[in-house]
């Protein structure tokens, strides 16, 4: 599925919004500078029929004048007594002031211009009922554009926002589906594998595997089963917490890896434990806290895998609030290209696995725990920090 990338869309549909705003606005001013020079023109046909002594060019002036009154778009109805329709300009629409039905029109969209602006005259005599100026009307719909453009930016980022979540967590579920199947397929095929050797006669059995041996085996796979099950019922549910000691859990996790680490790297990986008696417990889940320092300890693994190292773990308070762990390997680090999105579902350099390790180990340490998982930068190969909440502060 291809990833929107929702800030980029929000913020063009901002731009282009801008953008349009901007040349609205410029048409409103180039009207209002239209405008000035009508006013000018005005100016100037007043005062040279003031200074004038020739009647014909007193008239041209009030007719250059009434021509101008025109060009600015002003509606215009100028009425008599009865309120008879005597001449009409920049109306919005056709109608013949000589005509009856005309009359009666215009007679009702002066009622309209009155609602808004008072008429200018004498109303037993003449007088004048006018409408707004252009840019007044452009105006007047700016606020009414700036709150759709505002909120069709708010809906279209909250949908965006709504469909990329979904997407990540549609994603996030299907990569821990795959995971779930990949951790069963081993110990069902382990178990398939010994349903096969009790199959046999005793003494076809390769290395005269006894039945007591067998059944140990099936046992230890049905535990991991059981294990793996009882994970991820806990992942989809809120957990109940209680006070746990650090150092109790880092070392169930020690045992746990002990047996796996030889089998899970080729060469030599030193695993250090360091942590120090009397650090405050935190409140956590113990099944989920160890999942969640597995999961960053196989990718430590990983990084090491064909190389060999060390792996370390250790524990300090911090400010007596928090207790931070972190586990460090001299691996090769991780790359800068992922580094910012490491633990996002379906993320992982590696050519198998489905990127769910470090996504699920997150989710547990800020989504249960409401602690902190980082990927620490200055430091020689890798190392994560989590800090867990003291329970008691």
């Amino acid at each position: 599925m291809m990833r929107i990338k929702w800030p980029i869309a929000v913020a063009t549909l901002f731009v282009a919004l801008l953008g349009w705003y901007v040349i609205y606005t410029q048409g409103i001013v180039e009207q209002v500078e239209e405008s000035s020079k009508l006013l000018s023109r005005v100016y100037v046909e007043v005062q040279q029929g003031l200074t004038t002594d020739d009647p014909t060019r007193e008239t041209q002036a009030l007719l250059n004048l009434q021509a101008i009154v025109k060009e600015s778009g002003v509606p215009l109805v100028l009425m008599g007594p009865g309120d008879t329709v005597l001449g009409v300009a920049n109306l919005p629409f056709d109608a013949d002031p000589e005509a009856p039905e005309g009359q009666e029109r215009i007679r009702a969209y002066v009622r309209s211009l009155d609602q808004r602006n008072p008429p200018v005259g004498d109303p037993n005599r003449m007088h004048i009922h006018y409408g707004d100026t252009p840019e007044v009307r452009n105006l007047r719909w700016i606020p009414w554009l700036q709150a759709g453009g505002l909120l069709l930016t708010v809906f279209v980022g909250f949908t965006l926002i709504r469909y990329q979540r979904r997407a990540e967590s549609e994603k996030a579920w299907t990569s821990m589906a795959r995971e779930l199947a990949h951790q069963l397929g081993t110990p069902l095929s382990s178990l398939a594998g010994w349903l096969e050797v009790l199959r046999l006669p005793p003494q076809e059995r390769p290395g005269s595997v006894s039945d007591t041996e067998i059944a140990a085996s099936i046992g230890e796979d049905l535990e991991r089963l059981e294990r793996i099950s009882h994970r991820f019922e806990l992942i989809g549910r809120e957990p109940e917490l209680q006070p746990l000691s650090v150092r109790d859990v880092v070392r169930d996790l020690e045992r746990y890896l002990a047996a796996r680490i030889p089998r899970l790297s080729r060469k030599g990986v030193e695993l250090v434990v360091d942590i120090p008696q009397g650090l405050p417990r935190v409140m956590g889940n113990e099944v989920l806290l160890i999942w969640a320092l597995e999961n960053v300890v196989k990718n430590a693994l990983d990084a090491l895998a064909g190389r060999g190292g060390k792996i370390t773990i250790y524990a300090r308070e911090i400010g007596g609030k928090w207790v931070s762990l972190r586990i460090r390997d001299t691996g090769p680090g991780v790359s800068p290209e992922i580094r910012d999105k490491i633990f996002e579902p379906g993320v992982t350099t590696k050519s198998r696995g489905w990127g769910v390790g470090l996504a699920l180990s997150r989710r547990i340490v800020e989504g249960v725990h409401r602690g902190r998982i980082e990927l620490l930068e200055g430091f020689e190969g890798t190392t994560f920090q989590i800090r867990l909440p003291v329970a008691d502060a």
